[in-house]
């Protein structure tokens, strides 16, 4: 069964960090993109971040550029989150993209994981 787990999730206060992670189980996904989304309550779930599958190209979202850093090993794909807002809050998903390119609509993902809440107090 495969399977993407994310972690790092919690209650930071503004302008604070954390770093999700993101450990896929079940396959590798050496080949495909991946990529942080994001849902609040009442919203929909909005792109983040991605990288491509050999690291070479990454995307953010204009709200968070400059602030998150997305990367990936050889098992596991990282989001470092700085000078966190409240605004920043939500649940943060993973996913894998169908392809190897960075994509920047959920539905150039095939697999998602559940989800880690993100709580950014002011």
């Amino acid at each position: 069964q495969v399977q993407l787990v994310e972690s790092g999730g919690g209650l930071v206060q503004t302008g604070g960090s954390l770093r999700l992670s993101c450990s896929p189980s079940g396959r590798r996904f050496d080949a495909r993109a991946m990529g942080w989304f994001r849902q609040a309550p009442g919203k929909e779930r909005e792109f983040v971040s991605g990288i491509s599958w050999d690291s070479r190209n990454t995307a953010y979202a204009d709200a968070v550029k400059g602030r998150f850093t997305i990367s990936r090993d050889e098992s596991e794909i990282f989001l470092q989150m700085d000078s966190l807002k409240p605004e920043d809050t939500a649940v943060y998903y993973c996913g894998a993209a169908k392809y190897g390119a960075v994509y920047r609509r959920a539905d150039g993902y095939e697999f998602w994981g559940r989800g880690t809440q993100v709580t950014v107090s002011s």
